[in-house]
C-alpha cells in the first residue's frame, strides 16, 4: 500500500473514531503533512464517500444529517466523561418530581444510575426506557412518534403534541454540538423541535454535554445559553464557554 493510501486510511480511521474533527485537529494529528495535501486528502475521501467534508473540518459518514450518529458508536466514546456527567445529574433528581430524559448515550447512562424512587420520568430515548424498566417505583412515559433507528429515539409531531400538555420539573437535554454563533444544536429537525418543546415546558433545564461538543457545528439549533439553567459537563469546558455561562447566569457542574 503506498504512503498516500496509508495516510488517507489513517485520516479516515481518525475521523470515524472521533465522529467529527476540525481541520486544526487534523493538522495536529498529521504535523508532517502540508495543509494543501491534507485538503486534497479530504477532497478525495469525500468524493469517494469515505468521509463527509463540512465547514472547518470533516465528519464520519455515520454522522450525517438525519441520523445524529449511531447510538452504539456514541456509547463507547468519552465513556468516563459521560459517567461523570451522569453521576452529577443523578443528584439533582428528587423523589416525586416530573423529569424528562432526552435520548442519547449520556442520558442512557444517567437512566442506568437512577435510584429506584417515585418519579414521573418522560423519555424520548428507547435505550433510556430499557434502563428505566429495571426500576419498580418510577412511572415511565414514552411520547409517541417515529423511531430513529440510528439514535434509538422517538420523535415526531405526535410526541411533541403530548409534551406540550405536560408540565415538567426538570429536563435533561442532550447536546450534539454547541457553537457560540448557533447555540445548542443537533442534526435531526424533529428532534430539535422536541427539545425546543421540552425547554419551554420545564421549570429547570439542564444541558448534558462533554467538552468535545463545544465548537462543533450541527444543522438544527434548538436552544441558547439564555434558555438553559445549568450545564453538566466533564470539567474540561473551554474558558470562553465558561465565561459565556457566567454572563447568562448558567450554573456549570
Amino acid at each position: 500500500m503506498d504512503s498516500v493510501e496509508s495516510r488517507r486510511n489513517a485520516i479516515t480511521a481518525l475521523i470515524n473514531e472521533k465522529g467529527e474533527i476540525t481541520f486544526a485537529q487534523l493538522k495536529e494529528a498529521f504535523p508532517q503533512v502540508s495543509d494543501m495535501t491534507l485538503r486534497t486528502d479530504l477532497k478525495n475521501l469525500d468524493e469517494n464517500k469515505r468521509i463527509v467534508r463540512i465547514h472547518g473540518g470533516a465528519r464520519s459518514v455515520d454522522v450525517v444529517v438525519g441520523t445524529d450518529d449511531y447510538l452504539g458508536k456514541r456509547s463507547v466514546r468519552n465513556v468516563e466523561a459521560k459517567k461523570a456527567i451522569a453521576l452529577k445529574a443523578k443528584k439533582m433528581i428528587n423523589p416525586g418530581t416530573a423529569v424528562f430524559l432526552d435520548s442519547g448515550s449520556t442520558t442512557t447512562m444517567l437512566a442506568a444510575e437512577l435510584e429506584d424512587q417515585p418519579n414521573l420520568i418522560v423519555t424520548s430515548g428507547v435505550s433510556c426506557a430499557v434502563e428505566l424498566a429495571k426500576l419498580e417505583k418510577p412511572q415511565v412515559v414514552i411520547p409517541g412518534g417515529n423511531l430513529n433507528r440510528y439514535s434509538m429515539s422517538i420523535c415526531g409531531m405526535q410526541g411533541i403534541r403530548e409534551l406540550e400538555k405536560m408540565n415538567l420539573d426538570l429536563a435533561f437535554v442532550g447536546v450534539t454540538s454547541y457553537d457560540e454563533t448557533t447555540g445548542f444544536a443537533c442534526n435531526v429537525y424533529e428532534e430539535a423541535l422536541l427539545k425546543q418543546t421540552v425547554i419551554n415546558k420545564a421549570v429547570r433545564v439542564i444541558a448534558l454535554m462533554d467538552s468535545s461538543k463545544v465548537g462543533k457545528h450541527s444543522t438544527f439549533t434548538f436552544g441558547t445559553l439564555a434558555e438553559v439553567d445549568a450545564v453538566i459537563s466533564d470539567g474540561r469546558l473551554p474558558a470562553s464557554f465558561l465565561a459565556a455561562c457566567r454572563e447568562h447566569g448558567v450554573e456549570v457542574y
